[in-house]
């Protein structure tokens, strides 16, 4: 939900915010973003700093600031560690810890301290009660794993010329070169080096100092640092002002920075959530295309976000990959501080392009690893070894959602939900906005409104359909409210820089926030959920978790001030990124902890996150606009959240602000079949746009990409159980998929749906009528829809009148598919089997099928089916062998699911030599079946296609079918 306005002036009386806020909700939204609400580097006293600073170093090539004290460096275990000298302006030292670890994962880790404030000897000003330490606690939320010692790694130069050489990684293949004068590290495969650290020397860990009390004004400091070249500019050191607001810094100047280079890569990936291409541009130095600040990693509520810019959006993922025709390399930079990526490109010792980045962050420690690929796949996969793989979600999350801002009452609800069930149109999910609550109060209902919500919940659960409900994580500050009673009482909100409890504005007017660092906070918040003390809801409601940046609407920013304290008294500047991703845990844990025993998956939506944010549920982009320029932006949004480890992930579907018009909703709807988190949504002012408000040809139209999503639920729910696994992106971009194709990797307006061979082209300009589609290679494709041929590598435009979405299947792949249309997901889970068969020019094919409950953990006991299908051209076979692991209850569910049979297999490609064929025979527990088939052969352009109907095979027991 989109903030009214980013900032207001603090109004002391609640009557008169009210007033003003219903004021301004009853406005049409038709501002853009307000830029003034928002920093730019130049205001961002610590990146300001830093650019300078880099600026400093690249025009005089300074001394060595930054050098490893020989005697200080060691190796064993695994582990390079020593110290790094800083030395400062009057000759001191200061003492910088250093360790590199090299990890069983093939990864390297490079940690970077304070000694001075690790130790605590260190004063803070103000009286604050802060930790002294750097924030370190970061991996605590974001790793689940991965950091085991590769103890194998060798040492093969210590200090040889200043210079430390360590080999590491499956057969040794990666080295470290770490120089100790100055300070950097290259990181080579296979003798290239791939990554560097340090190279142009940006490396600035700003120590502690003492605050000398100086009789001039800002104004004069920063006039003093301009006359004096490569001087500090101390205007921001100990405070910093924005937007009203005063942050007071009692810890001062504590920034940290490092020039991270990728020789001759000339695309970068990933670091989201901003709009923009999936190639990052650069951000000094480039064309009037590129941008002149840099990405900017800071969870805000930015109010109608603009397109093509560096701005911070909702959600930081500092990962970034770099990719080039035989290399993927990537570096997760894991700090939750505010953050500034600079991007650079430039031709260099005969390279076609380096590709160099400068990151910059307010605090903490620097710790970053190292992904030296070489494979796209190897960075996705070793990133999720760290970070943890997507949620396998529950069936009906994979569905069609349904919301706005707002249904207003139960009646609302079912007359919505019978009118899809009217005009035939699938969904599985209703959601409600904040005014199904009491007066902006959670965990509460509106009875007047809602007056019977147990009949509401009980007419949706006739088709087996949910209820999501908004839960944000401020709290209305209010009397004879049990919840912020009790969340005062037990101690357990944030705290303002004096510690006590912070008030903030936000929905409910006055607001208090539950500090979910706080593992008290999250024990409390769990018995909130529970039908006994949340009246009227149910075991079928899932929830949304929105506003969790925070947003503050008279907060810097839209967002909570910096020297706020959280839980162990970390400031809110050391733990920004991750706040929101705190406040899902603890729904996420408990949604779990409703049913302990038979505990069902938990479904959340959250709009602020972080990495490892993909463990606990999906993400949508937030508040877009229904405009054209808004539903092309989506599609490099959502890739770069796949590649960077989010794949459950979608944007509202139409637009949030405005009406769109009938094309735009039909072709968004298009594209929305093929997100991942199918949502459509809209804001309380705009016209109801449910798809069968529309009317012809356009209900019909929209209805269709609905059922054509339900129809591939298969598919998307064994691409869900694949990302489950090793956290494989859902939807992947060309360079993901044809990783030598180097006219396709900063492609992003065309994807493959998991490893199913799916291409698909979302129209997203206003009266096309047809697509310019790349084939990336001369691999036969079909038109997914009447199987017409392309198979000469290059662009092919395509028709794509408003009733047809641009879809293409690979050869080689086996795509399952459910062909009978429902009501829900649920009323599909016995329903038969259609297998599409889409045979490669050698005749080939492979693909597979995942399946379980869609509701439970039991699969981890082994209720589950894991289908591998091969089409064999030698043997003219297609066979079907299960690969699920098995358990204490595979017998019983292989036993349940018996009676869910391949009900029709269509061969695309077929062999022309088939063209006589009537039958085929089918194998299953050592009985024969004998099946009809119906040969249809190529016409014009369209490929040849065979039909088998009810071959009689199971998917619970491995089969086999033969054509010969």
């Amino acid at each position: 939900m989109a903030v009214a306005v980013a900032l207001v002036p603090r109004i002391s009386s609640l009557l008169h915010w009210i007033a003003f806020l219903t004021l301004v909700l009853n406005l049409s939204f038709s501002v853009a973003v307000k830029h003034d609400n928002f920093k730019t580097c130049d205001q961002s006293g610590f990146c300001k700093r830093n650019r300078a600073f880099a600026d400093a170093v690249a025009a005089s090539s300074p001394p060595y600031l930054y050098q490893i004290s020989p005697e200080s460096a060691t190796f064993a275990n695994g582990q390079f560690q020593a110290t790094v000298s800083k030395t400062i302006a009057d000759g001191a030292i200061v003492q910088l810890p250093l360790n590199v670890t090299f990890l069983k994962s093939s990864l390297a880790r490079v940690e970077l301290d304070e000694e001075r404030r690790r130790t605590g000897d260190i004063e803070l000003r103000h009286g604050s009660e802060a930790r002294k330490e750097r924030y370190n606690e970061s991996p605590a939320w974001a790793l689940v794993g991965g950091l085991d010692v590769d103890v194998s790694a060798k040492l093969s130069e210590k200090g040889k010329k200043g210079v430390t050489t360590i080999q590491f990684g499956e057969n040794q293949r990666f080295t470290a070169i770490i120089r100790h004068a100055p300070f950097s590290i290259d990181f080579q495969r296979d003798g290239d080096t791939q990554v560097m650290f340090n190279h142009r020397g940006f490396l600035n860990i700003e120590h502690w100092r003492q605050k000398v009390e100086k009789e001039e004004s800002v104004e004069e400091s920063v006039e003093k640092a301009a006359e004096k070249p490569g001087a500090e500019d101390e205007s921001t050191w100990w405070e910093e002002s924005f937007g009203g607001n005063t942050d007071t810094k009692p810890k001062g100047p504590e920034s940290i920075a490092l020039d991270i280079s990728f020789p001759g890569f000339e695309n970068v990936f990933g670091i989201p959530e901003h709009t923009g291409p999936l190639s990052l541009r650069q951000t000094r130095g480039g064309s009037q295309d590129d941008f002149t600040d840099p990405y900017r990693l800071y969870n805000s509520d930015v109010f109608e976000y603009e397109l093509n810019s560096p701005m911070t959006l909702y959600g930081a993922i500092p990962f970034m990959q770099a990719h080039k025709k035989d290399s993927s390399v990537g570096v997760l930079w894991l700090n939750a501080a505010e953050t500034w990526i600079d991007i650079t490109k430039k031709k260099r010792s005969g390279r076609k392009l380096d590709t160099d980045t400068h990151w910059i962050s307010e605090s903490g420690i620097l710790d970053v690893f190292i992904f030296l690929g070489p494979k796209p796949q190897d960075l996705t996969k070793a990133l999720a070894v760290l970070t943890g793989n997507t949620q396998l979600p529950q069936q009906f999350s994979v569905g069609y959602h349904q919301c706005r801002w707002n249904y207003m009452s139960d009646e609302e609800v079912k007359e919505v939900d019978a009118k899809f069930d009217k005009h035939g149109i699938p969904y599985d999910v209703i959601w409600l906005d904040l005014e199904y609550t009491d007066d902006r109060k959670y965990f509460t209902w509106d009875m007047d409104k809602f007056q019977n919500p147990v009949a509401m919940h009980a007419q949706l659960d006739v088709t087996h359909r949910k209820v999501v409900t908004l839960i944000d994580p401020h709290i209305k500050n209010t009397a004879n409210y049990p919840v912020v009673d009790e969340l005062k009482k037990r101690d357990l909100t944030i705290k303002n820089k004096d510690g006590d409890t912070y008030e903030g504005w936000c929905w409910p007017g006055s607001s208090h926030w539950i500090d979910c660092f706080n593992p008290t906070a999250r024990a409390w918040w769990t018995t909130l959920f529970k039908p006994d003390f949340w009246k009227y809801s149910t075991y079928n409601t899932y929830i949304w978790n929105d506003m969790n940046e925070p947003s503050v609407f008279n907060g810097p920013e839209t967002t909570m001030p910096k020297d706020n304290l959280h839980h162990g008294n970390w400031e809110h500047r050391d733990v920004h990124n991750i706040n929101g991703m705190t406040f899902v845990n603890a729904t996420y844990h408990a949604l779990l902890d409703r049913q302990p025993k038979k505990p069902h998956r938990p479904f959340t939506l959250t709009r602020s996150f972080y990495a490892g944010s993909q463990r606990l549920g999906a993400m949508w982009t937030g508040d877009n606009l229904a405009e054209w320029g808004h539903l092309e932006a989506s599609l490099p949004m959502i890739l770069s959240l796949n590649i960077a480890g989010f794949p459950n992930s979608g944007a509202d579907v139409g637009g949030f602000f405005g009406t769109p018009s009938s094309e735009l909703l039909t072709r968004w709807m298009q594209a929305g079949a093929f997100y991942p988190f199918f949502r459509a949504h809209a804001h309380i002012d705009t016209r109801r746009r449910e798809p069968y408000v529309a009317g012809p040809p356009y209900t019909g139209i929209m209805t269709q990409a609905i059922r054509l999503r339900y129809q591939l639920l298969p598919v998307w729910y064994t691409a869900f159980h694949e990302a489950s696994m090793d956290n494989s992106p859902i939807l992947r971009p060309q360079y993901y998929v044809h990783p030598d194709d180097e006219a396709g990797f900063s492609m992003d307006d065309q994807f493959y749906v998991g490893s199913t061979g799916l291409l698909v082209k979302p129209v997203t300009k206003e009266g096309a009528t047809s697509a310019d589609v790349y084939f990336a290679d001369d691999e036969v494709y079909y038109d997914y829809f009447d199987y017409t041929i392309y198979s000469k590598k290059g662009f092919k435009t395509v028709d794509a009148p408003l009733n047809k979405i641009p879809v293409f299947a690979r050869g080689g792949h086996v795509i399952p598919r459910k062909d009978r249309p429902r009501r829900s997901s649920h009323l599909m889970q016995y329903d038969p089997i259609t297998l599409m068969v889409v045979l490669d020019k050698a005749g080939n094919a492979e693909g597979s099928l995942y399946v379980d409950d869609g509701e439970t953990f039991d699969y981890e006991s082994g209720a589950q089916i894991f289908a591998k299908f091969v089409f064999d051209k030698e043997s003219s076979s297609l066979t079907s062998q299960d690969i699920a692991t098995t358990g204490s209850m595979t017998k019983s569910y292989r036993q349940e699911m018996s009676k869910v049979r391949v009900e029709k297999v269509i061969v695309i490609g077929a062999p022309s030599h088939w063209t006589d064929k009537k039958h085929i025979t089918a194998e299953q527990d050592s009985k024969k079946f004998e099946a009809e088939m119906q040969f249809h052969p190529a016409s014009g352009n369209k490929a040849a296609w065979a039909v088998v109907r009810d071959p009689g095979v199971s998917i619970a027991k491995d089969w086999k079918i033969s054509f010969a």
